[in-house]
């Protein structure tokens, strides 16, 4: 092969390749990294297990939901949860609201804010085993939070409770 001929052949695979790099897809972004837990279809109309304000920088209000199996497990003190529970934690700034404590004889009244993420853990024995059991994502405007640390704090942090409560923070609200 000639040099001309080399060299446009090498010059063509540099433009494939390169073209190639320009059009790949980027991660799925309905999936979190390291887990690969998705947003559950219809997770907004599960039942509410309960409510929280997480105080400090957080500074939120929650609800947690859970399917049909977090929340029968949570109402019947079932633990370890069974495979397939899901439990979704539900997030919004916490603000107190003037129009409301216009009303009031002093300023008590706070209310959900801005959204500020959807936090998913899902129960799977099998596939999360190194992680007690659970896989985790979290979610901002309907897509993955693609920050692999972020996502790895999720199980580091709820590895640090007893065994009694499996590896989950909220408590059942009757």
């Amino acid at each position: 092969m000639n040099r001309v001929a080399l060299s446009a052949t090498l010059l063509g695979g540099l433009v494939l390749a390169l073209s190639a790099a320009a059009v790949a897809p980027e991660p799925h972004r309905d999936r979190s990294p390291i887990f690969g837990v998705k947003l559950p279809h219809g997770y907004r109309d599960w039942t509410l297990i309960s409510v929280a304000h997480e105080a400090g920088s957080n500074n939120d209000i929650r609800a947690i939901l859970g399917n049909r199996l977090a929340v029968r497990a949570f109402r019947e003190g079932i633990r370890p949860f069974p495979d397939g529970a899901i439990i979704a934690r539900l997030a919004w700034r916490y603000q107190s609201s003037p129009r409301n404590d216009a009303v009031f004889p002093a300023p008590q009244s706070f209310v959900a804010g801005p959204p500020v993420n959807v936090q998913v853990s899902v129960k799977d024995s099998r596939l999360y085993a190194a992680t007690g059991g659970w896989g985790y994502g979290q979610f901002e405007s309907g897509r993955a939070n693609m920050d692999r640390a972020l996502v790895q704090s999720c199980a580091a942090c709820h590895a640090k409770l007893d065994n009694k409560a499996d590896r989950v923070f909220t408590d059942y609200a009757p």
